[in-house]
């Protein structure tokens, strides 16, 4: 399955490319809709929307991540609407929607404050299901929040309704740059690396995705994809009876389209080796910003 990843932002009117990732936009929720129409009548079946709020102040709690007039919620709202047998997905961080960047609430100090940044991300997981989100992806590795969030889930009624999946192994990698830029999540300050994976860290990666499955998660998720394809494939070997999804995220999809454009190989046939390569190693979810072309492609094979 494809998952197409959507940039929602708070002017409604919105329709601004991005200039590190040819094709894509930021959206805002009046126009969602005529955009879709195509890409579901093609056989779009599944987005993931991550939250772009540029017009309201920010603080420290990432308040506006659940704002019920918030990008999110309302994006939500609007494709339940529209598209019903759409499945919508929803990014679970709180970088996109704090002061100071980071992914969870912080200490005096500014290093991460990890009870309260789990109370808070299963408090925003909540009221994306509350407003109609069939799956919840907590993206901020945070320790233990997917059982909190799971345990919230089920508390709110949501534990048998709501997919919950795990960005498991993700690693503090060079490739998030363009999607950064897109969604105004750079940190103020310092980096990520003191929760999200170093980029060698196989020993941890195998325990993240242990550990996931053990708190509840319904799906685990490997980001970014191409550099780390045999963790891929240990996700599959480690948890094998869960779906398995992987990210090709911002700077891969900017690669390829950069080396397509000097010449190197052909877009489209980079394009579906990197995805095949993610089904080889063990992938059912693909999350890629080349769903729209894949749609045109699967109905026009082509010989490799």
């Amino acid at each position: 399955m494809f998952m197409y990843p959507l940039f929602i932002t708070d002017d409604d009117d919105a329709h601004v490319p991005l200039a590190t990732m040819p094709g894509q936009c930021r959206w805002g929720v009046n126009k969602l809709e005529a955009f879709l129409a195509p890409l579901v009548q093609k056989g779009l079946s599944s987005v993931i929307l991550f939250g772009v709020p540029l017009k309201t102040p920010k603080d420290d709690r990432g308040t506006l991540a659940d704002d019920p007039n918030g990008p999110v919620i309302q994006a939500i709202k609007v494709l339940r609407k529209a598209f019903p047998s759409l499945y919508i997905a929803t990014d679970v961080c709180l970088c996109e929607y704090t002061s100071h960047g980071h992914c969870g609430i912080l200490h005096a100090d500014g290093t991460i404050n990890n009870e309260p940044s789990v109370e808070r991300l299963a408090e925003v997981a909540v009221n994306y299901a509350k407003a109609g989100a069939h799956c919840v992806a907590p993206s901020d590795m945070m320790d233990g929040r997917i059982r909190a969030i799971k345990r919230g889930l089920v508390d709110a009624g949501f534990g048998n309704k709501v997919t919950l999946m795990a960005y498991s192994a993700k690693f503090a990698s060079s490739l998030y740059g363009p999607f950064r830029d897109a969604v105004d999540s750079a940190p103020s300050f310092g980096d990520r690396r003191c929760y999200q994976l170093p980029p060698s860290a196989r020993g941890l990666a195998r325990r993240a995705i242990v550990r996931d499955a053990s708190e509840g998660a319904d799906v685990l998720m490997v980001k970014p994809t191409l550099p780390y394809l045999d963790i891929v494939s240990e996700a599959r070997d480690l948890a094998p009876d869960h779906p398995l999804a992987c990210y090709q995220v911002s700077g891969e999809f900017a690669m390829i389209h950069a080396g397509a454009k000097a010449g190197v190989y052909e877009l489209r046939r980079m394009a579906e080796e990197s995805v095949q390569s993610m089904v080889r190693a063990g992938a059912n979810v693909i999350l890629t910003y080349f769903t729209p072309e894949f749609l045109d492609w699967l109905d026009d094979p082509v010989l490799v």
